[in-house]
């Protein structure tokens, strides 16, 4: 278990404070905020690379605060891999391993067992400038793991890389984290956060605001900076079911209601997002080719700035959407009217566990 004590650091125009949480064994543990909030300067201290000003760290109920790197059984990964260019993809993941006084024959066999965990075994013989992102990011992280860590420290390692390669990434850190890796991350991207976390802190100029799973944190903000940050309020947990035809076009239950969803992705558990301002508020069932259309009652409405938010429960859970000032005075819209919430498949988007 990794515990953070109160740590605060003060630089010109920035500082981290009193930042305190634990992470348990085997927690994927993400830091989600935007840029400048002080997330890679957390991550930093906690590897012992920048000094702090005051706090603890604990690791297993040792302190290590003032512990050397090589000591704390930390390992960090940055964005941009920070690979040596002049050894071979193999020397790379072997360099921590010759201090550790093996044979030849058992580095050789731990470099092998960690190119086939993150998939680069035929690339052991080239050099890092020869790769792409995603397999020098894969590189990395068997370099990381082959000081076997406590605890893997990851710095927005999926900013660099295109959307294929950020999914097959995401896939590989689920696949680390369920053999036992306890995993810290940080991102400015909450869908990162959501498909990856068990455990989520927002950080915000320094503190932070909120920890929590990521429903609680996601349906549950605690402060207005969390909300605009995540801005989405249509947000469940579910499972996704592939309709019998195996099309795009697929199911996805949560509670009482079903959602029709177009989506690549197979089906299992995750979540589910729709944009307030996809969803459509009518007095009546709109004949389009909308397939999600739920009939409810409106609970609540407060202005937005793109007009007024208007919340509908539609059974075991509520659904929002953003209308104009126009359209809400139109459809005379007040609390415990009967009204219809209609969007189309296209509008939700899974993202799976």
């Amino acid at each position: 278990m990794l515990e953070i004590k109160n740590i605060s650091k003060s630089l010109p125009n920035f500082y981290l404070k009193n930042i305190s949480f634990p992470v348990d064994n085997g927690d994927y543990f993400v830091l989600l905020g935007g840029s400048g909030m002080g997330k890679s300067m957390l991550l930093e201290i906690i590897a012992g690379i920048t000094d702090h000003d005051s706090g603890e760290i604990l690791l297993d109920g040792k302190d290590i605060t003032f512990e050397k790197i090589q000591k704390r059984k930390i390992a960090l990964v940055y964005q941009d891999q920070v690979l040596f260019p002049h050894l071979t993809v193999f020397s790379n993941i072997a360099y921590s391993l010759h201090g550790k006084k093996k044979s030849a024959n058992e580095i050789k066999n731990a470099v092998n067992e960690l190119a086939d965990l993150v998939e680069i075994s035929k690339f052991l013989d080239r050099k890092p400038g020869t790769l792409s992102g995603g397999e020098a990011q894969r590189v990395a992280l068997a370099r990381a793991l082959a000081t076997e860590p406590e605890c893997l420290l990851l710095d927005e390692p999926l900013s660099n890389v295109d959307t294929q390669l950020r999914y097959e990434l995401r896939n590989l850190l689920r696949k680390i984290n369920k053999n036992g890796q306890t995993i810290i991350h940080v991102t400015h991207d909450y869908e990162e956060a959501i498909s990856l976390a068990n455990k989520l802190a927002v950080i915000e100029h320094g503190n932070i605001v909120q920890i929590g799973s990521p429903e609680e944190v996601f349906m549950y903000p605690k402060s207005e900076f969390v909300a605009k940050f995540i801005g989405v309020k249509n947000f469940y947990r579910g499972n996704l079911i592939s309709d019998e035809k195996d099309t795009g076009l697929k199911l996805f239950k949560t509670n009482d209601a079903t959602f029709h969803v177009v989506t690549e992705e197979k089906q299992g558990e995750g979540f589910l997002k729709i944009q307030s301002e996809n969803v459509v508020i009518s007095d009546s069932r709109i004949d389009s080719s909308s397939r999600n259309n739920f009939q409810g009652k409106v609970i609540d409405f407060f202005p937005a700035r793109a007009g007024i938010e208007v919340v509908v429960n539609i059974g075991e859970i509520k659904i929002t959407s953003i209308v104009s000032k126009e359209a809400f005075e139109k459809l005379g819209l007040v609390k415990g009217k009967e009204v219809w919430a209609s969007f189309k498949a296209s509008s939700a988007k899974f993202i799976s566990l």
